[in-house]
């Protein structure tokens, strides 16, 4: 079947935000769920992704590991879902700056910080987030435009991406609650493919 879509996951991941974004997509696709430690480093997941991490994605034959591709990925594979300015649209350079910034220095910073990680002050150029702080005031400008989304009006692959982690960040108190995150985190939690995701999603996580 032309561009059937395999997703490996696992409800507790990061596969949640690949899940939104297939939501988004609206494309059909066919799920497999792995549990840490067993299906996830068996030799046959493996052989997809040798990390033996979720999310990975199977499309038409090609494999795609790491969000932030396989979010790019899907939103130019299916540009009929408007999820993303194409090579020749403006947005393209803010689109694909904050989706690369959410990758880098921003997973990065928080990682840093929930661990007691963070370098001292004079070896925070060693580092591609500076320091937390300028982190933080830095993702506060992607969301603090005109609009309602990254883009201004439209919204797109970024606001899956770059949204998702400020939604957890604030639940999970990683992320200060900065006057601009806590709106746009109640825009993203009332979009239908996002409330879509989550409830499959929280059903398969096992109770008890």
């Amino acid at each position: 079947m032309a561009d059937e879509i395999v997703f490996y996951t696992n409800p507790m991941s990061r596969a949640r935000i690949v899940r939104w974004m297939l939501e988004e997509v609206g494309r059909p696709y066919r799920a497999e769920v792995l549990d840490y430690g067993t299906t996830m480093k068996a030799p046959g997941y493996l052989a997809i992704n040798p990390m033996g991490k979720v999310p990975a994605i199977v499309c038409d034959g090609e494999v795609v590991t790491e969000c932030a591709a396989i979010c790019t990925f899907l939103a130019d594979r299916f540009p009929e879902a408007g999820l993303a300015p194409g090579p020749q649209e403006a947005g393209r350079g803010t689109y694909l700056r904050w989706m690369f910034f959410a990758a880098g220095p921003l997973e990065a910073a928080v990682t840093a910080n929930s661990l007691g990680l963070l370098p001292p002050e004079d070896k925070a150029r060693m580092v591609g987030y500076g320091s937390y702080d300028a982190m933080v005031d830095a993702l506060e400008t992607a969301v603090s435009g005109p609009g309602p989304w990254i883009l201004g009006d439209r919204f797109s692959a970024a606001d899956v991406y770059v949204g998702a982690q400020i939604n957890w960040g604030l639940m999970f108190k990683s992320l200060p609650e900065r006057a601009a995150f806590i709106p746009y985190a109640e825009r993203l939690r009332a979009r239908p493919a996002y409330i879509r995701a989550s409830e499959i999603d929280d059903a398969l996580i096992p109770k008890g």
